[in-house]
């Protein structure tokens, strides 16, 4: 299935859309997601560690399974001063 995980802040800037499309297996988690979007989108592989993911407005654990019509968010870390 493809979901589409919408891009912020350093995550948009590396990959040069707010949108990104990710091709996952029926049935797949957001730990899946992550090594998806490493191997579809290797210039977020520096980041993908220390990104949260959201689904549904909501931070995601690893182990929750992602469902097709679910909004899902990649949030990298914060930095400011």
């Amino acid at each position: 299935m493809i979901v589409r995980v919408h891009l912020f802040a350093l995550a948009r800037e590396k990959v040069g859309v707010p949108i990104a499309d990710v091709v996952v297996e029926n049935g797949a988690s957001i730990a899946d997601l992550r090594r998806a979007m490493a191997e579809q989108y290797p210039q977020l592989s520096s980041i993908l560690p220390l990104v949260r993911i959201a689904v549904n407005a909501e931070y995601a654990t690893e182990l929750q399974v992602l469902d097709l019509a679910a909004e899902i968010a990649l949030i990298p870390p914060v930095s400011g001063g």
